[in-house]
C-alpha cells in the first residue's frame, strides 16, 4: 500500500475514451495516479505507426495523457496540440500530432516509459502514463453469431474485436505470455486503490487480465479494487446488462476480488441481480449520479470525480439521484 496521506495513490485501467473518463474525474481526486494502458490498438494512425516502425500502438496512451491535461491555459493548449489530427491528401492524413511525438521520443531516448514520462512533463500531467505491456499485443475473441446457428468464430485485432458483430465468449492475446511493464507492476502493487473501467469490456478492460504478471500484480496487491461500469453497451457488449458485464469480469478473472461496484442508476436494469453479481466477487454496489444531463452516454468529470472521492472516502450509502 501507498503511505497514509490525505489523497490515495489511485492506478486506473483501460484503454480509449472509457480510460479519459477516468482519469478526467482521478485528477480531480488524486496528485497520485498512474494509468495503465492497452497496447493492442491495431487500426488509425496507431496501427499505421504499429506496423511501419514496429513500436507500440501510441494512441491510447496519447489520449490518457490528453486527459491528464489540467483546465489550464497551458493544460487544454497542450490537450488540444496532442490530440489534433492532420487532414491531408498524403501520408500525414488523420496522424495525430501526439502519436507522431511519442514515438519521436521512443527513438530519441530508446526508452518507452522515459519517452511517456517527458511527454507528461511537458504537458504538466497529473499524473503518470504506463502501457500495460513492453510489446505490442493483438486480441483474439471467440465469437458467437447471433443466428440461429450459433457458430463460434474467431476474430483477430482489437479493432475487429471491437466491433464484432455477436457474443464474445472468450478473450485471448498474442503473445499468449507477454512482458508487463515493470514500472505498471510497481504502480499496481504500491497503489492504495485500482480502478476498472469504464471503457470497451472486453478490448480495453479485460484485457488487462490476460497479461499474466499484470494479472498477478492485480489479485495479489493490498490495493482495494473499483470497477467501474459503461454508461451503455457498445458494439462489442451489444445486448448485455449490468449483470452480464459482471458476469464477464467473474469469468476471465475468477479470483479477483472487487470491492466496490459503482453505476449510473441508468445503466442498472435489474438493481438486485446486479448487487447480488457484486456481492459475487466481494464488492458492494454502489450508485451514483455521473452521466451528463444531456441525456447522452457521456460521463461528467466532476460526477464522476465526487463518486469517486465517495468510494474512496468509504462514504458508500445511496444518495438521491
Amino acid at each position: 500500500m501507498g503511505l497514509s496521506t490525505s489523497k490515495p495513490a489511485v492506478v486506473a485501467l483501460g484503454g480509449g475514451h472509457g480510460l479519459s473518463a477516468s482519469l478526467g474525474a482521478l485528477r480531480h481526486v488524486s496528485d497520485r495516479l498512474t494509468a495503465v494502458v492497452t497496447v493492442a490498438d491495431d487500426g488509425g494512425s496507431s496501427g499505421r505507426l504499429r506496423e511501419e516502425i514496429g513500436v507500440l500502438p501510441p494512441g491510447d496512451l496519447r489520449m490518457a495523457l490528453a486527459a491528464l491535461c489540467d483546465d489550464s491555459d497551458w493544460g487544454r493548449t497542450w490537450s488540444a496540440v496532442l490530440q489534433h489530427r492532420f487532414a491531408t491528401s498524403g501520408p500525414l492524413d488523420r496522424h495525430a500530432v501526439g502519436n507522431l511525438l511519442i514515438v519521436a521520443l521512443w527513438e530519441l531516448l530508446d526508452d518507452t516509459v522515459s519517452g511517456l514520462d517527458w511527454v507528461g512533463r511537458l504537458l504538466g500531467a497529473r499524473g503518470r502514463v504506463l502501457p500495460m505491456s513492453s510489446v505490442p499485443l493483438v486480441v483474439e475473441a471467440d465469437v458467437r453469431d447471433e443466428g440461429a446457428a450459433g457458430e463460434l468464430r474467431t476474430v483477430v485485432g482489437q479493432t475487429n474485436v471491437a466491433t464484432a458483430q455477436g457474443r464474445i465468449e472468450q478473450l485471448r492475446v498474442e503473445p499468449a505470455d507477454p512482458p508487463a511493464c515493470d514500472e505498471a507492476l510497481a504502480a499496481v502493487r504500491e497503489a492504495d486503490w485500482v480502478v476498472l473501467g469504464p471503457g470497451s469490456w472486453y478490448s480495453s478492460v479485460l484485457v488487462h487480465l490476460l497479461v499474466p504478471q499484470l494479472s498477478e500484480a492485480l489479485h495479489e496487491t493490498r490495493a482495494r479494487r473499483c470497477v467501474t461500469l459503461n454508461l451503455s453497451p457498445d458494439s462489442e457488449t451489444s445486448g448485455l446488462t449490468a449483470v452480464d458485464h459482471l458476469e464477464v469480469l467473474h469469468k476471465h478473472a475468477p479470483g479477483l476480488r472487487v470491492d466496490v461496484v459503482l453505476a449510473d442508476p441508468s445503466a442498472v436494469e435489474d438493481v438486485e441481480a446486479a448487487e447480488a453479481a457484486a456481492a459475487a466477487m466481494g464488492a458492494r454496489l454502489v450508485m451514483r449520479q455521473v452521466a451528463l444531463g444531456d441525456g447522452t452516454p457521456r460521463h461528467d468529470a466532476l460526477r464522476l470525480a465526487a463518486a469517486y472521492r465517495d468510494v474512496f472516502d468509504g462514504v458508500l450509502g445511496d444518495v438521491p439521484v
